[in-house]
């Protein structure tokens, strides 16, 4: 049996021009052109930045606990931007629509930078760290080691990256330290393109799917979405450190998750953002994480996770994808607009 989004990787495709699209496909493939243009428009020069901000703020001044807590959270960063752009690298290899492609390859780049500058950073900070915790090293090779590209894009294009959009976004609005708060307004322009090459090409993967493949689509998620509920207790400590609470990294990246899934399957009549892997993700978070309310009482701890279950959610501070609007200094020395992912 054929597994949609799977193809051989020793040929060259010569008939991605042959591909027969609808009107909505067509519009689609609109947009992942878009993102390869974009990206090229918003290049920016990852030393010349970090340079210029150093020169602006100087040498980044953390206490022992803060330098330790970044460590360890930027751990999970560092290595995990090597790994996405290995499979950044995978999916335009694999993909064959030509615009689709194209938005692959921009992320390979986009991946390198991110790559190469957080080195640097977590350089100035004294110690780079060598490793990171189990858990989002299983979380990232579950992505990086699966041959079906549907898997591989919901996984890297929907999972991780909205995931690492949501530690960005609280670490900056916390601001431990000037430099990294303005470095990571680049990385999350960068990132929200990368969620819209998902949004757009998943659906056409997964729309020749059965109900068994779709199934299987879902339970990866289910894992992927466990691993990162894992990830988020290993450094829950670093992050009250910080003064991040968990719980607010919780509920920002689940209203993400519930914004891109719907506007990601929408078009297929499928329920993206109220799915049985979002539920659990929602319930989950409520026993794992407690808000303030339920804080000390397993009781209401429940009570709040069933509200979960039958679908009542908190509202969220600032969950949309819009690339909000910061000033951002490209290769061009042009300055960033405002742009919504997707």
């Amino acid at each position: 049996m054929k597994i949609p989004g799977l193809k051989r990787r020793d040929t060259i495709s010569y008939n991605m021009f042959d591909l027969e699209r609808s009107a909505a496909e067509a519009k689609r493939f609109n947009k992942c052109e878009n993102i390869y243009h974009r990206g090229q428009d918003l290049a920016w020069n990852g030393k010349e930045v970090l340079d210029m901000l150093v020169a602006k703020h100087g040498k980044p001044k953390l206490t022992d606990e803060q330098r330790t807590a970044l460590q360890r959270i930027f751990a999970i960063i560092l290595w995990g931007e090597l790994a996405a752009w290995r499979i950044s690298a995978q999916l335009a290899d694999r993909i064959e629509p030509l615009e689709a492609k194209m938005a692959a390859t921009s992320q390979v780049h986009d991946e390198a930078r991110h790559f190469y500058v957080m080195y640097d950073y977590l350089s100035l900070l004294g110690e780079v760290p060598k490793k990171m915790d189990f858990a989002p090293r299983r979380l990232i090779e579950t992505v990086l080691n699966t041959d079906n590209l549907a898997y591989k894009m919901i996984g890297m294009q929907l999972m991780i990256e909205t995931l690492a959009l949501t530690i960005f976004q609280s670490v900056r609005l916390a601001a431990p330290e000037p430099v990294l708060t303005e470095l990571l307004k680049y990385f999350e322009k960068d990132e929200a393109r990368h969620v819209g090459l998902g949004m757009q090409y998943l659906p056409m993967l997964m729309k020749d799917m059965n109900k068994v493949q779709i199934a299987g689509l879902f339970a990866f998620q289910a894992r992927i979405l466990s691993y990162g509920m894992w990830e988020a207790k290993v450094i829950e400590d670093d992050l009250r450190v910080l003064g991040i609470s968990a719980r607010d990294v919780i509920d920002r990246g689940r209203a993400k998750q519930m914004l891109v899934l719907r506007d990601t399957f929408e078009s297929l009549g499928i329920q993206g953002d109220r799915g049985p892997v979002l539920t659990f993700f929602s319930v989950t978070g409520e026993l794992l994480f407690p808000s303030e309310e339920t804080r000390g009482s397993r009781k209401a701890q429940w009570k709040a996770a069933w509200r979960a279950f039958r679908g009542a959610l908190p509202d969220t501070e600032d969950a949309s994808m819009s690339v909000h609007d910061h000033e951002i200094v490209t290769a061009q020395d042009s300055v960033a607009t405002k742009r919504r992912a997707g």
